[in-house]
């Protein structure tokens, strides 16, 4: 592994750079999911120069890619992992300028083994779009990009703690909308269906039905058309809910008794109702493959990374992330890094770390470690065989 290591970190550290370029340019330039244009054209132009073969549009997505290199056909195939959306109104909140580096550090630096054939075998990366919103991983799993093209999947994600076991919730969206009968407010509200009464109620029965939910369930919504005008009765309302879970099992128990709040509140206002969950399905909570998991803390204590215990992490509940629908169909590993920031993700703060110069020497320790891993199962059998052992195992639900 000497000579693997001392390439990776070369490989990363002559990147520093020109990769940084590249995060300050997504950031300074916040876009919508489906609507990253720029950082599209910034990731696969700087990719297609450095020698990759490009597919775009990958699954049907205008702003997903895959960049693939390969020395061999018959070697063992790694997939890393780009994200460029950002939040509405607070930009890269979630650091995806800096999930962009992570991706390509690692990338070029496994490249890099491939060319001087310390590693046989292929690299992929995966450019995904709308994390934050329609999760185009899914696109990608549905229509098989994933289990095609790789053997295992890793990528990193930026928060305020290092963490490997922290929980991320399965999430399914569920769309509500109440049918009623439009009515003078004033002049005549009896002849009315208050569809916004009902949508309201409907909210009513959530907040009571969460004391009867398990601590780790999470159901959160907002109302996203609430009438037109006070001085008519409301014939149509609608709001968008998420629910989570911390596994799929859980969260498809949990989702029934989500609706059953809203059609009570139809058949109390007399409402017709829709309930819409999202089309593609649900994103998946993190399966993390131990073996994988493992190896990568022990490069990461190397450089001096210290981590709660495996039963401190599994008690904090974070967000959700599409990588989960990949690690349900490749062996897959999704760990937390720290960018020594106090700020939670999701907000003005984290969006501000992510642009600093620290949370980029973060981002590249951490990538070289990752690479570390994703070359060690290349040349080592036996841990590749525990890897697919813990794959096959399953995640308890």
């Amino acid at each position: 592994m000497n000579d693997i290591k001392e390439s990776v970190t070369k490989t990363i550290q002559g990147l520093d750079k020109e990769l940084r370029e590249i995060s300050l340019k997504i950031h300074d330039d916040p876009e919508l999911g489906h609507e990253e244009f720029h950082a599209y054209k910034l990731l696969t132009d700087y990719l297609e120069k450095k020698g990759f073969e490009m597919s775009y549009e990958v699954a049907g997505l205008k702003t997903g890619f895959m960049a693939k290199y390969s020395n061999s056909s018959s070697g063992r195939r790694v997939g890393f992992v780009c994200e460029y959306d950002a939040l509405p109104g607070i930009g890269h909140a979630c650091g995806h300028n800096i999930i962009s580096v992570q991706g390509l550090a690692c990338t070029l630096a496994f490249k890099a083994l491939l060319d001087q054939d310390l590693v046989q075998g292929s690299v992929v990366l995966f450019g995904t779009p709308a994390e934050e919103s329609t999760s185009g991983k899914i696109d990608f799993v549905k229509e098989g990009v994933v289990q095609d093209n790789v053997d295992y999947a890793m990528m990193l994600h930026p928060f305020a703690d290092d963490g490997i076991y922290t929980r991320m919730l399965a999430l399914d969206t569920l769309v509500v909308e109440f049918f009623g009968k439009a009515s003078h407010a004033g002049m005549a509200p009896w002849n009315g269906i208050n569809a916004l009464d009902a949508l309201m109620q409907g909210f009513d029965n959530v907040g009571l039905l969460r004391q009867q939910t398990i601590p780790t369930d999470r159901i959160h919504g907002v109302i996203t058309n609430g009438g037109k005008s006070p001085n008519v009765i409301p014939d149509y309302s609608s709001a968008r809910f998420y629910a989570r879970s911390i596994t799929r099992n859980q969260l498809n128990a949990l989702k029934p008794r989500l609706e059953n709040c809203f059609k009570a509140s139809a058949l109390a206002s007399g409402c017709n109702y829709k309930l819409s969950w999202a089309p593609l399905g649900p994103v998946e909570d993190v399966f993390m493959n131990d073996a994988l998991a493992l190896n990568f803390k022990h490069y990461m204590e190397k450089e001096g990374v210290k981590y709660r215990s495996r039963a401190e992490e599994e008690q904090i509940s974070t967000g959700s992330t599409d990588m989960g629908n990949f690690s349900y169909v490749v062996p897959s590993i999704h760990p937390a890094y720290s960018i020594h920031t106090k700020a939670a993700n999701h907000t003005k703060e984290f969006a501000a770390a992510a642009r600093l110069p620290q949370a980029h020497q973060d981002t590249l320790r951490a990538a070289k470690c990752l690479t570390f891993t994703a070359a060690e199962v290349m040349i080592d059998d036996s841990l590749y065989q525990q890897v697919l052992d813990d794959f096959k195992k399953g995640k308890p639900q």
